[in-house]
């Protein structure tokens, strides 16, 4: 599609920055009118769409006219599927965070049950659950919504900057090529340009453990370490996160690409970035839980370092990183302690771990 309008009705499941983000950009692309953003809380639905901009998590703003909220998904699935069907195709969007991700899917294949001829689904989640076992989001949703064409939607994107239409390079992973490329050229345009992957594990891996290397990141800057340790401390977090993507079945070259350095670059020096904050504010001596309350957003590199050092282990593969932003988490080392554990590891070959 290109440059031309998008006719593709867009739902979008989850009000937060992100998910309003990836709305505006739908909205801005069609000339149909049918791009909904469903959140649950019913008073700020109606505030957005009073208001024209989502005064709590994408502050400044202005949404086009063509974008509505609302917080009745049964309705708006209803709607959805119509449009859907009468225009060929049809795309859902999950843009909830990962701890959502499981009931959002449920909810979706609840309401809509199998896909009809032209629907897929996307989502934004990043991240990985330690539940039973290992998960990545798309095991999450497989599970959940048997039979859709589904693809993670990844890479460097601050959701200020989609929304205000500066331009962004994503990747899109799905096992259906055929079906990722019809949704890649769609989102196509406004800013926004869509590169094409199958490798959901490597895509998936740099998502969550760009969040951890970006905690790290702010610890090294919060501790005024200088420019020179901070890009020594990104360059070996890219080679564990490549170890690892490997030793679980990613493809290497995937770890060159937007969905992993990309996002690495972008989460780690950027200021908008909120995993960065969270390791500013370790290196201030802050505590976990003050920090996560006065951020008023998800850090999901929180979460996910215990959760990927879990994994590392289990595959005998060694990620020093990780696994001291996850002792930093946990509170059994300092900020200090932590670099000083890093930089008194014995001297090895740059290419040997």
């Amino acid at each position: 599609m290109g440059k031309n309008p998008m006719r593709l009705p867009v739902l979008v499941i989850g009000a937060g920055a992100w998910g309003t983000a990836i709305a505006v950009h739908f909205a801005r692309r069609t000339d149909q009118g049918w791009v909904i953003l469903a959140g649950r809380d019913a008073d700020q639905m109606l505030s957005v769409n009073a208001h024209r901009e989502n005064k709590k998590y994408l502050p400044g703003v202005i949404l086009p006219a063509t974008l509505q909220a609302t917080s009745d998904l049964s309705a708006a699935c209803v709607d959805w599927r119509a449009q859907a069907q009468a225009t060929g195709a049809g795309l859902l969007i999950l843009a909830t965070p990962l701890s959502g991700l499981e009931a959002s899917a449920a909810e979706v294949f609840r309401l809509l049950g199998p896909p009809r001829p032209g629907e897929g689904l996307l989502w934004l989640a990043k991240g990985l659950r330690l539940a039973g076992g290992f998960q990545w989001p798309h095991q999450i949703v497989s599970a959940q919504c048997k039979g859709w064409p589904s693809g993670a939607l990844s890479g460097p994107s601050f959701a200020q900057e989609v929304a205000a239409g500066l331009p962004v390079a994503l990747t899109l992973a799905s096992q259906d090529l055929v079906w990722a490329r019809a949704v890649a050229q769609a989102c196509h345009g406004a800013g926004l340009r869509v590169y094409v992957t199958n490798d959901l594990v490597g895509v998936e891996l740099g998502g969550a453990m760009k969040n951890v290397l970006a905690i790290a990141a702010g610890v090294c800057d919060g501790l005024a370490l200088g420019a020179n340790a901070r890009a020594a401390l990104l360059t070996r977090g890219l080679a564990e996160m490549s170890r690892l993507g490997v030793a679980i079945g990613a493809q290497a070259s995937t770890f060159m690409g937007l969905a992993t350095l990309g996002d690495l670059i972008l989460t780690a020096t950027g200021d908008l970035s909120r995993n960065r904050r969270v390791g500013l504010a370790l290196a201030a001596g802050e505590r976990i839980e003050t920090i996560l309350r006065d951020l008023g957003h998800v850090a999901e590199g929180v979460t996910t370092a215990p959760a990927l050092l879990k994994l590392a282990q289990a595959h005998s593969v060694d990620v020093p990183i990780t696994q001291s932003v996850a002792q930093l988490l946990s509170g059994q080392c300092s900020a200090k302690q932590a670099i000083d554990n890093l930089m008194s590891r014995e001297p090895r070959d740059e290419y040997a771990g």
